[in-house]
Parts: structure tokens; C-alpha cells; sequence
């Protein structure tokens, strides 16, 4: 491991045969800090604050023939802005007790739910003054510093009575923040709502049969939304590890339970069978509907499909789901027929109506991949693309001031630049999305394919 100033990282990567061990996949072996970016355009001045994204980078495969994208260690990069320089980038491993020990270095510890030690590797997010890196299953999300050393597992204050989601959703209106965790080990999932003090308030099980696998979940001004769906955890022998995989016999359901309601008080409406990773947003209207949008696969973690999918063979598409609650009826519409993923909206239109919503767009045998802008009311898509043998990642929206239109500001996100074999960050204006970067932060190394982030601003 190296910590330097500037220069480049050593991506010592050897030839596997596990797609997501090599290519842009690949993990990198060190930890940087460079200062003082290059930049080739301009920065706007507006964004003052960090751009953070998590991922999987594992420090030691036992088995790489056996080795899955999900599940190495988290490593949160970050990029520093402000007055229109791009201060620093840096990446730091999560260190649970395990990436410590690896690492030579003293343990945290701290406290774990079911002695589940992770690094948390699929998410960032602020709430209530503690940045947290955050994974699903039962695991603890795990609080860092601003320059992202880990202080430890973070339990709410001592509040949380499990463990946490990798998506939960920090109301606008209340600064609430509102989770659906799952475990392989419970016989419920758990909805959960933390207050702006970051201690947990309410918590509700709710029981499911079969140990669904619930990665993320919707809310509204009045409900939470449920995506019960035939990927359930399982195990391949008698005391392994449980793995998530696809349940032909299996109905798929839609649960909508009220905020303030009990377990008993969820309705549960059938829908095609089907998996949802991520929603983008949903919100009431009409008094009795709610409109969904949402990324949805046919099918997911099939185990008819032997050995590992090659990265990309699971394709998904941006649908309009509408829920009548009168009638109790789900509606489906396909609004593009672009395979895409991590949808986003400005995070100031959660829970409640948006026009506007971007998305990655997947690649495809013969096509480059770039980001997609979408107008849910003209119809219209507009699309930035990243050349051929690159790649971008989730973009992130930036407002460009507290009380500026919902598509005036910036959307962020890391693409990597074949040219020279390192990332960038680029800054796009979302208000004229197809014109390019407005910005281009050029950091020293590649940044691996990874998940999610966020903007943390410095006024917060």
C-alpha cells in the first residue's frame, strides 16, 4: 500500500478468467492521495464539496473462479472541489476488521449485527453529520471522516435494531432518513425510519416468506412501496454460504404499506414476475394513484445460467409502473427500449413529482455506453456518450443552488478515458446534456467499475 502526494497508482493486474477480476473490473492494489487535478474546462463555481462513489475492490481472492462482483470489500473514491479547482482525489478501502488486519493495521472494531464483519461497498451517503459507507444484507454501514478514513461501524447511536440497506432515502420535506433491510437470516424485512437526531425512531417487521433479497424500496409522501420478487436467498449445500438466486415458482408481489402503518396494514398487489435493483422515484397523484419509475429485469440471478453472466448479459429497461390503489392493480409501460441502470433524480424532487430522471446507459455488443437524460412529460431522451473502449458510471445531480429548477445544475460521475488509461470526472450541464463535459477533473488513475455515490456539499 502507498500513500503519495501525486502520481499514478500501480494496477498490478494479472490475466483472469472471472469478467469482474480484469478490464475495467479489475481492482486496484493501492490507496492515493493526488492534489491539485488537471482540469481541461471549467469547474463552475457552485460546486464546493466532495463527489464520493463506493465499489467492489477486493484486497485477496481465495477462489476466482468462484469470486462475484457483489462481494469484495468496498472502496470509496472521492474527488474534492471548490472555487472552481479540483483539490484532491483519493481512495481509501472501508476498513472493517478484516480489511484492517489484511492491511497490518489496528482494529476498530465496534459494534456488528449477528457478528457480520463487511465492508460496505455499495453506497454513500450523508445523513445527520455522519458520511456512511452503506451495503445490504444485515451488515452495519460504516461511518468515514471527510478525507474517508473509517471511524467505525455506526449502529444509530445504538438505535438500529439490525442491520441497514444500501438504499435509503432522506426525505426532502423532513430530513428523515427511510430504509427496507433485508438479511438472509431473518423471516421479515425491516422498514425503518431514522430522524434528523440519527437515531432510529420506528421500525417495523414485516414478515416474508422464502428470505426474499429486497435491495432497494420506493417512498411517498404517505407510503413505502415493497418489491417482493422471485430472487430469495438460498443455499447450494447444507451449511454454505446463502446466495441470492431466481424462483420460477415464486408470485411477485408489490407491498404498499402506509408510513405511520404496521406490519398488518401492508397490501400486497400481484405483479408480473420480475427483478428491480433500483427504482427512481415514486409519488402520489390523483388521490388514488402512484406513478413508479423504476429499472426492471425480466430475470435475475438465474441458476439455469451456468457459470458467471458475462458483465452486461442482464439487461434492463425504464418502465412506468402505475398503481391503482382503488382498484389494486399495478399497469406496466415501457418508456425506452435502451438498456440502462442506476437511475437518478434531483434528489429535492424524492417522494414527490419529477420530470426529469437520468440513467447509465448499459453496453451493448457493437454500441458505446454514455449517460441518458430523460423528460418523463415531452417523452424525450438526451444522451451523452463516452468513446468507444470507455466507459461512465452512475451520474449523480447537483443542484446549482438551493432553490434552482429541477434540471438547472450538474450531473457528476466517473468515465474512464481510454486514451489515457485513467478516469475522469466529468461535470455535465443537465440542462444541455448532449453538448458534453463542461469539465473534465482528470485523475491519475482508473477508477474501477463500482456502484454508487454522492455529492456532499459543504454546506449541509
Amino acid at each position: 500500500m502507498t500513500d503519495a502526494s501525486t502520481g499514478r497508482a500501480r494496477n498490478r493486474t494479472h490475466p483472469e478468467p472471472n469478467p469482474y477480476l480484469r478490464g475495467l473490473f479489475a481492482p486496484v492494489h493501492d490507496e492515493i492521495i493526488a492534489v491539485d487535478l488537471p482540469v481541461t474546462g471549467r469547474i463552475p463555481e457552485s460546486l464546493r464539496g466532495r463527489y464520493l462513489r463506493n465499489g467492489p475492490n477486493p484486497l485477496h481472492v481465495e477462489d476466482p473462479a468462484a469470486y462475484h462482483w457483489f462481494s469484495g470489500e468496498g472502496m470509496v473514491h472521492g474527488v474534492r472541489l471548490r472555487d472552481g479547482r479540483a483539490e484532491w482525489y483519493r481512495n481509501r478501502w472501508v476498513r472493517s476488521d478484516a480489511v484492517a488486519g489484511r492491511l497490518g493495521e489496528k482494529l476498530l472494531h465496534g459494534p456488528r449485527h449477528l457478528d457480520m464483519d463487511f465492508a460496505p461497498n455499495t453506497h454513500v451517503q450523508l445523513f445527520a453529520g455522519h458520511c456512511l459507507a452503506l451495503v445490504e444484507g444485515g451488515t452495519l454501514p460504516y461511518e468515514l471522516d471527510p478525507e474517508l478514513y473509517t471511524i467505525g461501524p455506526f449502529d444509530f447511536h445504538g438505535t438500529l435494531p439490525g442491520g441497514l440497506s444500501a438504499h435509503p432515502v432522506v426525505d426532502p420535506r423532513s430530513g428523515e432518513l427511510h430504509a427496507v433491510a433485508y438479511c438472509p437470516a431473518w423471516p421479515y424485512v425491516q422498514y425503518v425510519v431514522a430522524g434528523t437526531d440519527g437515531r432510529v425512531r420506528r421500525h417495523v417487521d414485516i414478515p416474508v416468506v422464502g428470505r426474499p433479497m429486497m435491495h432497494d424500496f420506493s417512498l411517498t409522501e404517505r407510503y413505502v412501496l415493497l418489491y417482493d420478487l422471485p430472487v430469495v436467498f438460498t443455499r447450494s449445500r447444507p451449511g454454505g454460504t446463502p446466495h441470492p438466486a431466481w424462483d420460477p415458482a415464486r408470485p411477485a408481489r408489490l407491498g404498499v404499506l402506509p408510513r405511520e402503518g404496521g406490519a398488518d396494514e401492508v397490501r400486497w398487489l400481484e405483479i408480473e414476475p420480475c427483478f428491480v435493483f433500483h427504482p427512481m422515484n415514486a409519488y402520489e397523484h390523483g388521490g388514488r394513484f402512484i406513478t413508479v419509475h423504476l429499472v426492471r429485469y425480466d430475470r435475475f440471478f438465474d441458476p439455469a445460467a451456468a457459470g458467471h453472466p458475462a458483465p452486461g448479459e442482464h439487461l434492463a429497461c425504464l418502465e412506468r409502473w402505475t398503481v391503482d390503489l382503488a382498484a389494486g392493480t399495478v399497469r406496466r409501460e415501457r418508456l425506452d427500449d435502451r438498456p440502462v441502470e442506476y437511475p437518478r433524480v434531483d434528489p429535492r424532487r424524492l417522494t414527490g413529482p419529477h420530470r426529469f430522471g437520468y440513467a447509465m446507459r448499459e453496453r451493448e455488443p457493437g454500441r458505446d455506453t454514455g449517460l441518458l437524460k430523460y423528460d418523463l412529460e415531452r417523452g424525450t431522451v438526451a444522451e451523452f456518450r463516452v468513446p468507444a473502449g470507455g466507459d461512465v458510471g452512475e451520474g449523480v445531480f447537483v443542484p446549482a443552488a438551493p432553490d434552482a429548477a429541477e434540471d438547472d445544475g450538474w450531473v457528476l460521475a466517473f468515465a474512464y478515458d481510454p486514451a489515457r488509461e485513467a478516469t475522469d470526472l466529468v461535470v455535465l450541464a443537465a440542462q444541455d446534456f448532449a453538448a458534453g463535459p463542461v469539465a473534465r477533473v482528470h485523475l491519475p488513475v482508473r477508477v474501477p467499475l463500482g456502484f454508487h455515490g454522492n455529492w456532499i456539499p459543504d454546506h449541509h
